[in-house]
């Protein structure tokens, strides 16, 4: 009997302590609550304190945890709220067989409705099912009963786990970049908010609805004027944001199936639709588009592209494993090998810290692109890539690049070409430009903005010089091409025309050749012909007129003195003259009868002459070739 009392009083101290516990919570929620309502950052900041206070006495307390997470959500600090709620991430709790069998998270978007419905049943039916019964891992089912299932689980845990996590770890994974699990949470957080409040109007009788949430239209006091805009309530703003997550799951999915169909200009202009948006897109998510749409570039041969894409992606995301092998990849492929090993190199010491850490980079919740146990591997198959590019570089691989390939044109380019294609990669990848993508990005974390704009100028920087190394090298020895061809154009020209000089002087020669072949051709024919008129002449007899004329001249010739035979033989080559200007005028084809009338006439005159006596005793040279008509 005496430990009676003893036993009462400790009992009474336990209920004491357990009473003052709960007091001093809701003292910290009701303070809490008042620092939330001023909706100043400071002061929803302490309140978060004061609440963590609270859950360090009660760990389990609904209401303290709901208004923590809803702070943490109002301070824009994803990343605690996605840690505080990480048991609730739909992708985090597949199996270990269906992880593993999906060697992308990222680019498993066919599987991920699937495995997102599923996990949506589980999450639902948590505690509806019956007891020792195991459910399948994969299980087709109907919207009637998910409808049921959905029911089944706000009955079951509507007083244990409060709904307000599917809505604030559905918008948190929406700014973490995690689409498909906001996507399910939001819709289901939606689905059940209005199956609850549909289940709550009915019991309401027609007095319980509030006046004061619906204007009166003759209300005193407002006047003619419009009345203020009211705010969005939580379903309109999830409502927006729901159709805005599905517009990019949509283009992403799209963009993925052009880029694994080979389709690389499709898949470059659905991701430039997302990460050219006029609406921002969390930073996450913009660091998977920009490492697909660098995978697309280098695909299609847009070196330059590719690589500020990778940029990009690496300014979001320091130690995205996509990236850094792709940019390696990329420098290797323009034979920039300094560059490409460096890169390399950090992905090794990636590599070593997953390692050594036994956990890949980031917090869990975090999409990866790579599985532990693959690290090793990729480890050995690196070590061996880096020396191949170190035996490289010591073999004097160091300023050969491939500057046509990083431009993007062929090689024997013109001018033209050459300035248009710098002129376009310099407007594009100039790096008073090259924070512009920042703008439009939502960032988890807005101490990180600063850091990922100084890495994004860095990176930018290195490849406009890149690029302008590449367009002065290109550029001289385009104008060297020029100059040459201008040298051989002159030295063909100049050859061309000495060709055409002689061509011309052979002309000439030829023509004379011509000219004087026919003239030694006319003057044998007239030489043959006066030949063959003298041969003829012999022949020639003397009329008989002639003879009568000529016999006392002949009588009276042997007594006159030398005179009278050169008289005779004046007759006789008149006479031999005419036979020739005979036989010229019947070669000739056409031969007037006035040339031979002329010539007979004046054979006649000359016999006269000679025949005559006193002051015509003398021969008279005559030349016959200029009489020829």
């Amino acid at each position: 009997m005496a430990a009676s009392p003893n036993s009462s009083i400790s009992c009474s101290e336990k209920k004491h302590w357990w009473i003052s516990n709960r007091k001093i919570v809701d003292k910290y929620i009701k303070d809490a609550k008042f620092l939330i309502a001023t909706q100043e950052p400071n002061e929803i900041a302490a309140a978060v304190n004061l609440l963590d206070a609270a859950l360090a006495l009660l760990p389990r307390f609904e209401l303290a945890l709901e208004l923590k997470a809803r702070s943490l959500l109002y301070l824009r600090r994803f990343k605690d709220v996605a840690d505080m709620l990480q048991d609730y991430i739909p992708s985090l709790k597949m199996p270990v067989d269906e992880t593993s069998s999906t060697t992308s998270s990222s680019g498993s978007s066919d599987n991920s409705s699937t495995q997102f419905s599923r996990e949506r049943m589980k999450l639902l039916s948590s505690g509806s099912g019956s007891p020792g019964r195991d459910e399948p891992g994969f299980k087709c089912f109907s919207v009637s009963d998910l409808k049921k299932k959905v029911m089944a689980g706000i009955y079951k845990n509507c007083d244990k786990e409060g709904q307000w996590r599917y809505l604030v770890l559905g918008q948190t994974c929406c700014h973490l970049g995690l689409m498909e699990d906001a996507m399910v949470l939001l819709q289901t957080g939606k689905r059940i908010a209005t199956d609850a409040f549909r289940r709550e109007s009915i019991c309401w009788s027609d007095d319980s609805f509030s006046f004061a949430k619906f204007p009166i239209s003759g209300e005193p006091g407002i006047g003619n004027s419009q009345p203020p805009t009211p705010p969005k309530t939580e379903s309109e703003s999830i409502s927006q944001l729901l159709s805005h997550i599905k517009l990019l799951i949509r283009r992403k999915t799209a963009a993925i199936a052009a880029l694994d169909a080979g389709l690389y200009s499709e898949a470059i202009r659905h991701f430039s639709k997302i990460v050219d948006g006029r609406r921002g897109a969390p930073q996450g998510f913009l660091a998977e588009c920009y490492v697909h749409r660098a995978s697309a570039y280098q695909s299609s041969g847009r070196i330059a592209e590719a690589i500020a894409d990778c940029n990009r992606t690496l300014a979001l995301d320091p130690s995205c494993i996509d990236a850094l092998r792709t940019r390696a990849a990329l420098f290797e492929t323009i034979r920039c090998l300094p560059d490409s090993l460096h890169d390399l190199e950090h992905l090794k010491l990636l590599y070593n810290s997953i390692l050594r850490d036994r956990k890949l980079p980031g917090p869990v919740w975090k999409r990866q692109c790579v599985q532990y146990r693959e690290i090793p591997g990729r480890l050995c198959s690196l070590g061996a890539k880096m020396q191949e590019l170190k035996q490289r570089l010591a073999s004097g691989e160091t300023m050969n690049v491939d500057n046509y390939a990083l431009i993007g044109l062929r090689r024997g380019c013109s001018r033209s070409e050459l300035e248009r294609a710098h002129l376009l990669l310099t407007l594009r990848h100039k790096p008073d430009k090259s924070t512009s993508f920042v703008e439009r990005c939502e960032f988890a974390d807005e101490k990180d903005v600063d850091s990922i704009r100084d890495r994004a100028k860095l990176s930018s920087l290195l490849l406009y010089r890149l690029i302008q190394k590449g367009y002065t090298k290109l550029m001289t020895t385009i104008i060297k091409e020029e100059a040459a061809e201008k040298q051989r154009t002159k030295a063909a020209a100049a050859l061309q025309a000495m060709q055409q000089q002689q061509q011309q002087q052979q002309v000439q020669q030829t023509q004379e050749l011509q000219q004087s072949r026919a003239e030694a051709i006319s003057n044998a024919a007239s030489r043959r012909a006066v030949e063959a008129a003298a041969t003829s002449n012999t022949t020639l007899r003397v009329p008989p007129k002639a003879a009568a004329n000529t016999t006392p001249s002949r009588e009276t010739a042997a007594n006159t003195t030398p005179s009278r035979e050169a008289a005779v033989n004046t007759t006789t080559s008149c006479n031999n003259s005419r036979a020739e200007s005979k036989v010229v005028v019947s070669t000739s084809t056409n031969a007037s009868s006035f040339q031979g009338v002329f010539c007979r006439d004046l054979a006649i005159v000359g016999n006269l002459l000679s025949q005559t006596g006193t002051g015509f005793n003398r021969a008279i040279p005559m030349k016959y070739e200029a009489l020829s008509c």
